[in-house]
């Protein structure tokens, strides 16, 4: 029988969910928030949604998975360990889904979580198994994270994780497909994947936790682990909760004086052009969050959720892009939004801009005067190499540590520019001389300054 299982494909977060299906009735495995986009592929396909299946209570972003099931009458597939505010069908290791051709087996895999599962799928009349969807259990080469339920758990999470990927690698044939649902990009992975397919059996010779002893394992994934979002803290909870009905409906229009009181009151006002574009001209007191793959997870791990927020984009497909993104993490009352020309937004007063700049012209500028320098990467990054005598405060540390960046000319980097792009735009807004240096980082040690 033709089993196709096609990804649906979430790279902002780093993130896959799949429709599994034989060419009439399809299981869904861990859908996210925007479910429109799942429905229309399954009406594409002509297949109807009859089960809908969650690997675990997700951590790094709001399930579509209960509202889809809602919406299509399929069956809604969560382990029997969570517990849960929602009616689910739970499942246990050894349970068997099927439907049409298709067959689940419901594997217990905990680490990531501690009630983790992943499904084998299976031809329903062969039993020839397919593939396997690991959710954060066994990525491309590396595993799921095991310290977002607390420092507590992460020991004994390490080493279930060590046992649950060894378990699928011994269970399972070597042919099987190897389906994450994390480790595209998402800070769920324990340490960085590689590739973008892979089956069990090259996993085993790629995988740490089949590559290594235990205790090295779980001593390596720990010695690895660095910061992750801050609003991972609200996705557990409104997981476990069941997330309302998805709302992608436009934020009302806010006028020129509006968002001018609301920068005043301190309300966060975020600007979605291109860094570069703000650089050169913004309202002064917003903030500069280009809509671009790294949007949601940086504006989700600064933001402070319940404080009011309105976007100001280009245009309305641009604000209804970055509406998508922010609902995914739960972020679903906007204030309102402003699109259209920057300087009729201004409604005539004065543009805030700040200069943008390359590691080689920092080079060429150090030559000439002293210059303080800010680097706005993780830990991990900064050990591994930085500009010599730059300042270190990541990104998610710098609203909580702008009284120990001084006064004076402020130039401000990271891996890309992305990240400094942030940076620079909270401290324009405390009145800092900012510039920003837009570049890849590789450049710094090419200029000398490393």
């Amino acid at each position: 029988m033709d089993i196709a299982v096609e990804v649906i494909e979430t790279s902002s977060l780093g993130d896959r969910s799949y429709l599994a299906s034989d060419g009439q009735v399809a299981v869904v495995v861990d859908p996210q928030r925007d479910i429109d986009r799942i429905l229309a592929l399954a009406a594409d396909r002509g297949v109807r949604i009859t089960h809908v299946v969650e690997t675990h209570l997700h951590n790094d972003y709001v399930s579509g998975g209960l509202e889809l099931s809602r919406v299509t009458g399929a069956a809604y597939v969560v382990g029997a360990g969570d517990e849960v505010g929602f009616e689910r069908l739970a499942v246990r290791d050894g349970d068997e889904l099927r439907t049409g051709g298709l067959s689940l087996r419901v594997l217990e895999t905990p680490g990531h979580t501690h009630h983790h599962v992943s499904y084998t799928l299976q031809d329903a009349t062969t039993g020839d198994v397919r593939a396997v969807f690991t959710g954060g259990s066994m990525l491309f080469g590396s595993t799921g994270r095991t310290d977002l339920l607390g420092p507590e758990h992460t020991d004994a999470l390490t080493h279930a994780q060590y046992h649950s990927v060894r378990r699928i690698a011994a269970e399972l044939p070597g042919s099987a497909e190897v389906l994450p649902t994390h480790g595209f990009g998402s800070f769920c992975s324990a340490t960085p994947t590689s590739g973008h397919a892979s089956t069990v059996e090259q996993q085993k010779t790629g995988n740490p936790a089949l590559t290594l002893a235990e205790q090295e394992y779980v001593d390596t994934l720990l010695a690895g682990l660095e910061a992750y979002p801050a609003y991972y803290a609200h996705m557990g909870v409104i997981n476990t909760r069941g997330p309302a009905p998805v709302d992608l409906s436009p934020p009302r229009p806010v006028d020129p004086g509006e968002l001018r009181r609301r920068i005043r009151q301190g309300e966060w006002v975020v600007d979605l052009r291109d860094r570069t574009a703000f650089a050169a001209g913004h309202l002064a007191g917003s903030l500069a969050f280009e809509l671009s793959t790294n949007f949601v997870t940086y504006l989700g791990w600064l933001y402070q959720y319940g404080t009011p927020l309105t976007l100001i984009g280009e245009s309305e497909d641009q604000v209804a892009e970055a509406r998508r993104e922010l609902v995914r993490i739960g972020i679903d009352d906007l204030a309102g939004a402003a699109t259209g020309e920057l300087a009729v937004l201004a409604d005539g007063r004065p543009l805030r801009s700040y200069p943008v700049a390359d590691f080689a012209a920092l080079a060429a500028a150090r030559k000439e005067r002293a210059i303080h320098v800010l680097d706005t990467r993780r830990n991990d990054e900064h050990a591994q190499s930085h500009v010599t005598g730059s300042q270190h405060v990541p990104l998610h540390e710098l609203a909580d540590r702008l009284d120990e960046i001084p006064e004076g000319e402020l130039w401000v980097y990271c891996g890309s520019g992305y990240r400094a792009s942030i940076a620079a735009s909270l401290l324009d807004r405390e009145g800092h001389q900012v510039v920003l240096i837009n570049d890849d980082f590789d450049h710094a040690a090419e200029s000398g300054l490393t």
